[in-house]
């Protein structure tokens, strides 16, 4: 079990998914800065991969009842709620179940919470809310959601915006574009090119025209932190993401030539259908509300996780 050093109580923190990908970066950053912290995650936390100090808690969110017979506080200061996985199904496949995750599991949440102890709750977006929108994509566009996924992320959104007009809730809403970095899953993007290069694997790609935006976990982490600390945001969308568009073919290239091998074979693949071929952010709301930029060039980021 990994041990962490506490610094002076900075509140409690409750994580939802914080066993993935950006909430174990978060959780473990949380608590060095001083929060306590409790977890929420839908299956058990492997003993050898829990953080001394934390509270875990196996509990499905789109069940209330669940919540409130497995989780002995409802007083929090802060949620983060990074629940649920990237899931692009249609409705007729599975989308319902996908929709009952995202948006019932937040609502669940909600009632399940103290508001008049709450100082923040921050809801994870996604990009996907914007759909097809013209890039580079701001927080005043209407979202154009294009799957069950998206439109629970733009409708849970919608919720919090209400909330915070009509009832003061205490929350802000941050959509990340494509979050990279250590311990991410060899399934993702970026680990994936990585993981072939390293095996000079011969392997089928698109031919890489898309533009997108990657932004380093430490500084989407950073920004979580900025935006859970101010408690008058009431709702605000801000965008967490690089603000620069890099071609998908730029980033294979750029592994490739870091690892020296591998061999993609350029549009082999075929784009996906209505794929937004431009998605990338304009940041310009994150670095007047909260003071935030990104410091970790993809470059370097990437060149760190291939040596």
């Amino acid at each position: 079990m990994e041990k962490i050093e506490k610094r002076e109580f900075q509140g409690k923190l409750l994580v939802i998914g914080g066993t993935g990908f950006i909430g174990g970066h978060l959780v473990k950053a949380a608590l060095y800065k001083g929060y306590g912290v409790s977890v929420i995650s839908l299956n058990k936390s492997e003993p050898s991969k829990a953080i001394k100090g934390v509270q875990y808690y196996s509990v499905d969110v789109s069940d209330l009842s669940m919540i409130k017979a497995l989780i002995p506080s409802n007083k929090f200061d802060y949620v983060v709620n990074l629940s649920g996985y990237v899931d692009h199904s249609s409705y007729s496949d599975k989308g319902k179940s996908v929709v009952e995750t995202h948006l019932n599991g937040m609502i669940n949440l909600i009632d399940f919470l103290d508001w008049n102890v709450l100082k923040n709750f921050v809801q994870i977006g996604s990009s996907d809310e914007y759909g097809g929108c013209g890039a580079p994509q701001n927080e005043e566009m209407r979202e154009q959601p294009i799957s069950p996924y998206s439109f629970a992320k733009v409708a849970a959104s919608h919720l919090l915006q209400m909330l915070g007009r009509t009832e003061r809730f205490p929350s802000v809403i941050l959509r990340f574009f494509l979050v990279y970095g250590p311990g991410q899953a060899n399934s993702r993007f970026i680990p994936q090119i990585i993981e072939g290069c390293k095996k000079n694997a011969t392997f089928e790609t698109s031919y890489g025209e898309q533009l997108r935006d990657f932004c380093h976990v430490d500084d989407i982490v950073e920004g979580i932190f900025k935006a859970m600390e101010r408690h008058d945001l009431f709702g605000e969308v801000i965008n967490l993401a690089s603000g620069k568009a890099v071609q998908i073919k730029y980033v294979i290239d750029l592994i490739q030539t870091i690892i020296g091998s591998g061999n993609p074979e350029y549009g082999r693949v075929a784009y996906r259908s209505n794929e937004n071929m431009a998605l990338y952010a304009d940041i310009t709301k994150a670095r007047k509300l909260l003071a935030w930029h990104p410091n970790v060039s993809l470059e370097t980021g990437i060149r760190d996780l291939c040596v």
